[in-house]
C-alpha cells in the first residue's frame, strides 16, 4: 500500500461540478432574479442589460477554471550554466473572488524557487497565479494550491510562496474593517528547512523575516 500523499491534484483543471453548467441563458435569468430580489427594477433602461454584462464578467473573473496550471511550466529551460540560486517573482498582482460571499480579493504574490537543472519562464509563474486567482477561493488554499503545482511541475530544491490580499468580505461587510490585509505561506525544501533560506526570501520580497518566520 503506497502512503505517499497525492499533490498531483493541485496542478490540474478544476474538477467538474456534480450539476450540469447552465446555459447563458440560464445564468442571466439567475442574475435578473437577483436584481429582482435586491429591490430593483431590472427592467429599467440602467440594469436592462446588466445580466448579460455580468454573464460576461463571471467568464472573466472565472476563466481559471478552464485553465490547467501544470500546462504552462511544462516547457523549461536547462542551459543555464549551472545556476541553482535562488529565483524570486514578487509582487505579482491578482484579482479573485471569495468563494464564501462572491466578494473580490485582492492583493500581491511572491514566489520563489530553488532551481535543481531547470528553470521556466517568469512569465508562466504568473500565468499560475492567474489560473488559481481566476476562481472562487479561500487565501490559504489559493496558496497552497500554487505552491504544490511548483513542486510538483519542476521538481525544484525548494519553493516559497506568500500572499498578501485584502478581503472585501470583510473590508465591505459584516465587521468592516478597511486597511488590514492578510498574509499567507507556503515553504517547501529547502525553504522549509532552512531558516536562512527562507530569511532571504522574505528579504528580497520585503517583508520582516518575522513576519513568517517565527
Amino acid at each position: 500500500m503506497n502512503d505517499t500523499p497525492k499533490v498531483t491534484t493541485f496542478c490540474t483543471k478544476q474538477a467538474k461540478p456534480s450539476e450540469p453548467r447552465p446555459s447563458r441563458e440560464e445564468a442571466e435569468r439567475a442574475i435578473r432574479t437577483l436584481l429582482l430580489w435586491a429591490g430593483d427594477d431590472p427592467a429599467r433602461e440602467g440594469l436592462r442589460d446588466t445580466p448579460a454584462r455580468v454573464a460576461r464578467a463571471y467568464e472573466d473573473w472565472f476563466s481559471g477554471y478552464d485553465e490547467d496550471p501544470e500546462e504552462f511550466l511544462k516547457r523549461t529551460f536547462e542551459e543555464v550554466e549551472g545556476y541553482d540560486d535562488m529565483i524570486v517573482l514578487k509582487d505579482i498582482r491578482f484579482e479573485s473572488h471569495c468563494e464564501h460571499h462572491l466578494a473580490p480579493i485582492i492583493g500581491r504574490v511572491h514566489v520563489g524557487y530553488l532551481p535543481n537543472n531547470k528553470v521556466v519562464g517568469i512569465s508562466k509563474l504568473a500565468r499560475v497565479v492567474e489560473a488559481y486567482a481566476r476562481r472562487l477561493q479561500v487565501q490559504e488554499k489559493m496558496n497552497a494550491q500554487i505552491a504544490h503545482c511548483i513542486q510538483h511541475v519542476l521538481e525544484p530544491k525548494g519553493v516559497a510562496v506568500v500572499i498578501e490580499a485584502t478581503h472585501q468580505c470583510m473590508t465591505t461587510r459584516g465587521v468592516h474593517k478597511t486597511g488590514v490585509s492578510m498574509v499567507t505561506s507556503a515553504m517547501h525544501g529547502e525553504f522549509r528547512k532552512n531558516p536562512l533560506t527562507r530569511r532571504e526570501f522574505l528579504s528580497v520580497i520585503g517583508n520582516p523575516a518575522s513576519s513568517v518566520d517565527g
